[in-house]
């Protein structure tokens, strides 16, 4: 059986966790500083705070925007739930939109949702393929936009619009306009959890890209404080000498990563553009070769003059086909012996937020999509051998529909 998305485990990973597991510091120490310093390094925006998982960055920093019960976050209907709930636990109110032929979030659709509760948009790169930044930002920046903005608190009067909070757990790595994700937009989330291109099996990033009038370093610091419980020093801080007092400024969260979870990491990023990104495009681009053979076959885009995607999961869409016979080819697929799947379920669909009063029939792109699309596997140590299997087995389960 061909796995959909097994983590790249290797020698040099196992190393560089023995070498942790072997130095008697496992939980946040040296090695999540030095992971936060090369991802700051490597995309170019200010500042980066290492959590325990994507989900635990965004809830972080939507709390500390101020983000509660009456405000409303903006959010495509076609994303993983992680999006939708971290809103959910801050009281807030997720409005879901719709998406566009790329999967990604609709500014148009954006635009018309905007009110005066509207605190947060939160964009999700799809698959790894980058969201029109420049039209999200140039949107919440328009005047009048800004003019329907109702700040509550310090951080929201000092911003003076809608905060940009990318979710771009897909998108390591990704491009738009010749800039990686990480520094297009106020702030932005990695994942890095075991399916992601780069894995600390589980673990996430704040980005910190705010505007000038904001101090990132000590915003970097704040957080790093909020998700230690609030205590004023990590454990790693209080075994220098003397230094064991430390003070609780507030109830924070334990969203910290470890350096076991970083260790994974460290090796990961330093070999990240020129091995795992080289290996991804290679394998996307042999799916689109094949695939481009058949006329019921559309392709995904992942790479335009402008933007250039991270390669993280090849959306196939079956062209002219119900949901109920994608599910019959996805059947078909495995029963050849391949794993595939499909991303996502659009979260108007789940239970608790139909419960809420969303209806797909709203979001006719994001259920044309997920109707038709399957998920094929992308991950570093897939053969072209494998490849073609994959492809045989597609092909050959179109056939039966």
């Amino acid at each position: 059986m061909i796995p959909f998305s097994p983590p790249r485990m290797d020698q040099k990973i196992i190393d560089e966790v023995v070498d942790t597991l072997k130095s008697g510091w496992i939980t946040t120490g040296p090695k999540v500083k030095k992971f936060e310093e090369r991802l700051t390094k490597y995309a170019g925006h200010k500042a980066t705070l290492c959590t325990s998982s994507g989900s635990a960055g965004l809830e972080l920093l939507l709390r500390w925007f101020g983000v509660e019960e009456g405000d409303e976050v903006i959010l495509p209907a076609y994303t993983y739930t992680a999006t939708a709930n971290v809103i959910v636990h801050c009281g807030a109110k997720p409005v879901f939109v719709d998406v566009k032929r790329d999967f990604n979030i609709s500014v148009k659709a954006i635009e018309k949702a905007i009110t005066d509760r509207t605190k947060v948009i939160m964009p999700v790169d799809i698959a790894g393929f980058p969201c029109d930044y420049d039209e999200i930002n140039a949107l919440v920046k328009r005047k009048d936009i800004t003019g329907k903005f109702n700040p509550k608190t310090k951080e929201q009067e000092m911003l003076g619009r809608i905060l940009v909070l990318s979710d771009a757990a897909h998108s390591l790595g990704a491009l738009y306009k010749g800039e990686k994700t990480g520094k297009l937009t106020d702030i932005t989330v990695y994942s890095f959890h075991a399916v992601k291109n780069l894995t600390t099996a589980e673990g996430g990033a704040v980005c910190l890209n705010l505007p000038e009038n904001f101090d990132n370093e000590a915003i970097y610091k704040y957080l790093r404080i909020k998700s230690l419980h609030g205590q004023t020093k990590d454990a790693f801080t209080k075994t220098k000498a003397g230094a064991w007092k430390y003070d609780v400024i507030e109830p924070g969260y334990k969203f910290n990563m470890t350096d076991i979870a970083a260790a994974m990491g460290l090796v990961e990023i330093e070999r990240y553009d020129d091995d795992m990104l080289v290996k991804r495009k290679h394998i996307f681009d042999r799916y689109a070769k094949a695939f481009s053979n058949f006329d019921w076959a559309e392709l995904p885009e992942y790479e335009t003059e402008l933007k250039k995607s991270s390669y993280h999961v090849f959306l196939l869409r079956i062209k002219n086909i119900s949901e109920n016979q994608r599910d019959e080819i996805i059947q078909k697929i495995t029963e050849r012996g391949v794993s595939v799947n499909v991303h996502f379920i659009p979260l108007p669909m789940m239970t608790y937020y139909r419960s809420l009063g969303n209806d797909i029939a709203k979001f006719p792109v994001s259920y044309d999509n997920f109707s038709r699309v399957i998920s094929l596997p992308v991950y570093y140590d897939l053969t072209d051998e494998q490849v073609e299997t994959v492809v045989n087995a597609v092909v050959g389960s179109y056939d039966v529909v």
